[in-house]
């Protein structure tokens, strides 16, 4: 509704002598609030991120920020919440205590770093200005110097571009009778590509390891001048690509054969694949899967003994159509993997046996939202679920194998995991919670999928929560949502 700030403010002084004094001023309040907002909205780089902060709402899902102090007693029980967190979060979350908490010891790493700790530093040895090896002591005379094993290291760290540069002035000699040049031939280490191997890694690292976009590394090199275009990074990046190809090819056979998979989709856009391309594209025959219109990127972490394997795909294929592909490469002795994602049908491959795993945070999340609605029931599902995820964080903690797990959470998360079910179970079937509400639809979003909710305590290894891909999936979204370079060239990296 396009209004004029003078209409407003003549209405209000209308109706001011007609309602009570704290109503008029609600109404101003409500009309300066208003104002604030559209001017909040109509500035350069306004957010609904920076909106969010301005007004102090958080995005946090912790069960302390959610609600509040675990002290409270939790409906038709009587009893004390559970005040188990996971490790790094407070037992009572901020509550009043009768005993004071003991100082916690400052953890190791939290300090000067020593010179042992920088294992990639140029070792430069200074030998003594005037005294060598076997001579004579000058203090006292007598005895002979021996070296000591541990040296004096005194440690600088010095700045340089990201990329550096090298220039050989070779020499040209020209005859002054006959005009023939001679040009000194170039050194070993000036062969080659003006891009060698060193600078393409660093250029990788930066971009897709670091998450630095083209464009910000484009500047920072012009202003150390050594200048280095986004296009030309891009080319470098590109021409290189296939060296690096059996490093990638390597990378999925090893995650084909992990015992537990976490994959997970998310929205891409591909320039090539929309508009005015697409059409054309489709004119011509050449468009891929001519019947889809979503494009995605799959991220799948594959988690092996030697650490995670992140890989991910873009195009028109969904997760399952991805993990299906990357499956045809495992060794078709070993056991079926364990899959954790969320419950859409389309994470899961259709040609390949996987054990299910879905996400209990993802379930969780459904009970937050209904938190204003259903205040006290929710707190009881949040503090129930609060001990399962201490039992876990007890369990990383502590770096148990597998079967060590399982042993533990079949001990203290069992229970409460029952006792989950038969509160949900109870609150649908005595109509204490209406089927068709938010709530409603939460516990049965859980009741549905319990078996797979709840595989972390049957199988070894199980995951509880799809974390883990988030993260990883997160970043690569940080990566490929930077300001770089052309259309053309974006339209590119999308491929």
């Amino acid at each position: 509704m396009d209004v004029e700030p003078a209409q407003v403010e003549a209405a209000l002084a209308r109706i001011k002598p007609q309602i009570e004094a704290s109503d008029f001023e609600l109404m101003t309040r409500l009309w300066g609030t208003l104002t604030m907002v559209i001017g909040l909205v109509r500035a350069q780089r306004a957010t609904i991120a920076r909106l969010r902060r301005f007004f102090g709402m958080t995005s946090s899902e912790k069960t302390r920020d959610v609600v509040g102090s675990p002290s409270s007693t939790t409906p038709d029980t009587g009893s004390t919440a559970a005040s188990d967190e996971p490790a790094g979060n407070s037992g009572n979350d901020g509550g009043p205590t009768t005993e004071s908490a003991p100082d916690k010891a400052k953890p190791k790493g939290h300090g000067r770093l020593g010179a042992s700790a920088y294992p990639a530093a140029q070792q430069i040895d200074v030998p003594h200005e005037s005294l060598k090896l076997g001579c004579v002591c000058p203090g006292c005379g007598r005895g002979k110097l021996y070296e000591l094993k541990e040296p004096a290291r005194i440690l600088r760290v010095v700045g340089q571009p990201i990329l550096t540069a090298l220039c050989w002035n070779c020499q040209r000699l020209r005859c002054g009778s006959c005009g023939h040049v001679y040009t000194a031939h170039p050194p070993q280490q000036a062969q080659g590509p003006k891009f060698d191997e060193t600078a393409v890694s660093m250029l990788a690292l930066c971009h897709y390891g670091a998450g630095l976009p083209l464009n910000r590394l484009e500047r920072l090199q012009r202003d150390l001048q050594t200048p280095v275009s986004s296009s030309t990074q891009w080319d470098a990046l590109d021409q290189n690509a296939s060296s690096v190809r059996p490093v990638f090819e390597q990378m999925e056979r090893q995650g084909a054969q992990a015992d537990v998979v976490h994959d997970d989709d998310t929205y891409v856009r591909i320039l090539a694949f929309m508009g005015e391309r697409r059409a054309r594209l489709l004119k011509d025959g050449q468009l891929p899967d001519p019947d889809r219109t979503g494009l995605f990127t799959t991220a799948i972490v594959s988690v092996t003994e030697q650490g995670p394997i992140a890989l991910f795909y873009s195009g028109r294929k969904h997760a399952g159509e991805n993990l299906g592909k990357l499956l045809t490469a495992r060794d078709p002795t070993r056991e079926p993997p364990t899959l954790m994602s969320d419950a859409l049908d389309r994470n899961v491959p259709k040609d390949h046996a996987v054990k299910e795993a879905n996400c209990v945070a993802h379930g969780r999340r459904g009970i937050v939202e209904q938190f204003p609605n259903f205040p006290s029931e929710c707190r009881h599902v949040l503090e129930l679920l609060r001990k399962v995820f201490g039992v876990e964080a007890e369990c990383k903690q502590q770096c148990l194998l597998p079967a060590q797990r399982l042993l533990l959470h079949q001990r203290d998360s069992k229970p409460v995991m029952e006792e989950l079910d038969t509160w949900m179970t109870q609150q649908l079937e005595h109509k204490q919670v209406e089927p068709n509400s938010g709530l409603g639809k939460a516990y049965q979003y859980m009741l549905k999928r319990w078996d797979k909710l709840t595989l972390f305590l049957r199988q070894p290894g199980a995951p509880l929560d799809n974390n883990l891909c988030y993260a990883v999936r997160g970043m690569h979204k940080l990566v490929s949502s930077g300001t770089e370079g052309t259309s053309q060239n974006r339209v590119r990296r999308s491929h």
